[in-house]
């Protein structure tokens, strides 16, 4: 029997639900992290049209992934060339990469990262680089159990006039067999 899992690319009708799962990941993993209030003032009605207008404006090479669990988008991942500011690079990035609370420790996030991975390897990219909220630890055992490892890089950014540090992790990719 197989996997109730099927990783394909995004679809503009895929954008209001995946404005859904950013939130609600946002406003379950960065519980603590991030100031309460902005995590309260998060909405998915307002992000969706931000998700349309990227899609349907793309910045050139990036991909955007949807984990469907039987017929159900329950993850999305985004990858593409790294930014040196404004500046694309050879390595690739992992913009972003959720799941739905409701699937978290279920091999979502492991699938979209596995998929993420391949796709830019496949691309010819040396690197994968990411940047993780330095105070997830849950994140960062995932990203690291993945063949991730930070390479010393922190930055804060900021959310509500508060500075959050993250912290830039880097894992080399296999070319293509």
């Amino acid at each position: 029997m197989g996997s109730p899992l099927h990783l394909r690319e995004m679809t503009l009708a895929d954008c209001d639900r995946v404005a859904e799962i950013r939130v609600r990941g946002w406003q379950s993993a960065y519980a603590g992290m991030i100031p309460q209030s902005y995590l309260d003032g998060l909405d998915a009605t307002e992000e969706a049209p931000r998700h349309r207008a990227r899609f349907e404006q793309p910045t050139k090479g990036m991909v955007n992934l949807v984990a469907e669990w039987d017929g159900e988008v329950v993850g999305w991942a985004c990858h593409g060339p790294y930014r040196d500011g404004e500046v694309r690079t050879e390595d690739a990035e992992l913009y972003a990469i959720y799941v739905h609370p409701d699937r978290i420790a279920r091999g979502v996030g492991g699938a979209l990262l596995r998929e993420s991975t391949l796709r830019c390897a496949a691309a010819g990219h040396p690197r994968m680089l990411l940047w993780v909220l330095k105070e997830n630890k849950r994140a960062r055992r995932f990203y690291e159990h993945a063949g991730f490892t930070p390479d010393g890089t922190e930055e804060p950014f900021d959310v509500d006039g508060v500075a959050i540090p993250e912290v830039r992790y880097v894992r080399a990719l296999d070319a293509p067999r």
